[in-house]
């Protein structure tokens, strides 16, 4: 299950939220070779990866940083930025280019901070976008809670698409990053660094908190549909891949 679209368009091109997309992308391009040389790749990794073992003593703090734009597979990276697509646009408009900029940055370095805090004798290294886009979806979860997400639900040759508010795939989502998190804790290994996804997801809302007061906060919630007239109701959420047919002339 995995959302892949959204129906909340912004206002503005969304430049910075491209740029990152393109920025990681490249970067991933540029050392994808290394993955034939897992000596090369090793030692690539080992001056740009952020290990928590290292952090916590007061060393490598660059990496924090430069982590952020290194992923591990192509469906790492295709998973990430497709996250990015989807929620960046919106959180973008309302931020602005400038601001979101930070936001992105201010999300990332965060996440990593409790991923180290969480584990600060690990010496395995992490790396990948996730905890900054997390920020991005908190504070998609915080402006724009009633906007409609297509998400897919894959069941052998089976392909089910849902449209669902956005409270409840982002509120599943950091539900299961929770349970996980909680799961991991004290275990030293590779795998999916929970902890840093939750670090994001609750820095972003805390970082975006000050905008969605100044809009009314829970009356802002109100106020707000974010669904256009032609949009399927939350009842009738479930819906089928259309098929084209030419007409007969």
């Amino acid at each position: 299950m995995f959302p892949f679209r959204d129906h909340n368009p912004s206002g503005k091109t969304p430049y910075v939220t491209w740029t990152l997309i393109a920025i990681n992308t490249i970067v991933f391009l540029t050392y994808l070779p290394l993955f034939g040389d897992e000596r090369a790749l090793l030692m690539f990794l080992n001056d740009w990866a952020m290990f928590p073992d290292r952090v916590a003593l007061g060393t490598h703090l660059i990496t924090p940083l430069t982590s952020m734009f290194l992923h591990a597979s192509i469906l790492h990276i295709a998973g990430n930025m497709l996250f990015l697509y989807i929620y960046g646009d919106n959180v973008e408009d309302r931020l602005g280019h400038f601001g979101f900029a930070l936001f992105y940055l201010a999300c990332g370095l965060a996440a990593s901070g409790l991923h180290v805090a969480t584990n600060p004798s690990s010496d395995v290294p992490v790396i990948g976008a996730s905890g900054a886009i997390a920020g991005v979806m908190g504070a998609y979860l915080l402006l724009f809670p009633k906007a409609r997400i297509d998400i897919a639900i894959i069941l052998f040759v089976f392909i089910r698409v849902f449209t669902l508010p956005a409270y409840v795939v982002l509120g599943f989502w950091m539900v299961f990053q929770l349970l996980n998190g909680f799961a991991v804790i004290g275990l030293d290994g590779g795998g999916v660094a929970y902890w840093a996804h939750i670090g994001g997801f609750l820095a972003g809302i805390l970082f975006i908190l000050p905008v969605w007061l100044r809009l009314g906060g829970p009356g802002f919630w109100r106020r707000s549909l974010y669904r256009p007239p032609h949009e399927p109701t939350f009842a009738s959420r479930a819906t089928s891949i259309p098929v084209v047919r030419r007409r007969r002339r």
